[in-house]
């Protein structure tokens, strides 16, 4: 089982960057996929980005080009830096895991199949 706990988010105007971490503990952390999801108001959960445990990574196509996803191998930490921040990316962001299979190709590409969450960081972009 994989515990999750995010930090990093705050108030920020258009334009601004963010940079939001996710501290990991657990069994073979390091054998999990890790993912960041948002959820703005009234809206439904969607990813965001996701990073397998050989560093390949995936995003939704609403942030391609603005935020990174990245994962420290020596703690297995998750981060997610957030560049040229729209008032859209207002939302409480999410990390996620899952422990990566090897008999589906991109599973961990795949936002349906992460079944561990941490509580969120809310994220606030002002216009």
């Amino acid at each position: 089982q994989v515990q999750l706990l995010e930090s990093g988010g705050g108030s920020v105007q258009a334009g601004g960057s963010l940079r939001l971490s996710c501290t990991t503990s657990g069994r073979a952390v390091h054998t999990y996929c890790l993912a960041w999801y948002r959820q703005a108001p009234g809206k439904e959960r969607e990813g965001v980005a996701t990073i397998s445990i050989g560093g390949i990574t995936n995003y939704a196509d609403s942030v391609k080009g603005r935020f990174t996803i990245s994962r420290d191998s020596a703690d297995d930490t998750l981060w997610l830096q957030l560049n040229s921040l729209k008032s859209e990316d207002t939302a409480m962001y999410y990390c996620a895991a899952v422990r990566q299979s090897f008999l589906v190709s991109d599973f961990c590409s795949d936002f349906k199949n992460y079944n561990y969450w941490g509580q969120g960081t809310q994220v606030t972009v002002s216009s």
